[in-house]
């Protein structure tokens, strides 16, 4: 089975290697957006700002492959940004383009919480609940990940598997057929973040 990470200059790759390594895969890092179709699971990782991973996937055409990819039926896993970019667009970056594989919208905490004082971006471990009987939750039951993010997803309750509490209740889960994301970090949330990424491999 070939693993693909998608390597655009926006995300936590030595750290996403190492987990998937520690579960006995090793996975291909994807800079070329033909090379995307010859996988059979991918990982769209993100750290930093909507607008510059949506610009960097375009530059190349890796949002097309993305897109193309996803209507093949083969799994898609968002992390972080790579969460966000699913969706349709952005408070971060008005104007910018997320994939739409997934409808909603991306929202700043202090959209829905204007009176609470958080701490943005909310950051460290929190628990995720777990709303919705999922192959990707398989013998976890509410774990505490690690999260990164000012930002959070706003959609439909039939596309949401978690949820998490942080001023208000966010979703923290996604699921949509074979397109799939997670806003905490697998990669940095010990045993709880590799059971997770093993059953990816799974699916």
């Amino acid at each position: 089975m070939k693993i693909g990470i998608i390597d655009y200059k926006m995300g936590n790759i030595a750290s996403l290697q190492n987990s998937f390594e520690k579960i006995g895969v090793t996975p291909s890092l994807i800079s070329d957006p033909e090379a995307l179709i010859s996988c059979d699971k991918v990982i769209l990782p993100g750290v930093g700002a909507f607008h510059d991973a949506a610009e960097h996937l375009s530059e190349n055409g890796m949002d097309e492959a993305i897109l193309s990819y996803a209507k093949s039926g083969k799994d898609l896993f968002g992390i972080c940004l790579g969460l966000q970019l699913l969706f349709q667009n952005s408070e971060e970056s008005r104007g910018a383009e997320g994939l739409g594989l997934i409808p909603g919208k991306v929202v700043h905490f202090s959209s829905n919480t204007p009176k609470e004082q958080l701490k943005i971006p909310h950051m460290g471990w929190n628990k995720m609940f777990v709303s919705k009987e999922d192959a990707l939750f398989n013998g976890i039951e509410n774990p505490y990940l690690y999260f990164v993010h000012s930002y959070h997803v706003e959609c439909d309750d039939k596309y949401v598997l978690g949820r998490t509490d942080y001023g208000e209740t966010f979703v923290s889960a996604v699921r949509h057929e074979n397109v799939i994301g997670l806003q905490p970090h697998p990669e940095k949330s010990h045993d709880h973040g590799l059971k997770i990424l093993k059953n990816f491999m799974e699916l």
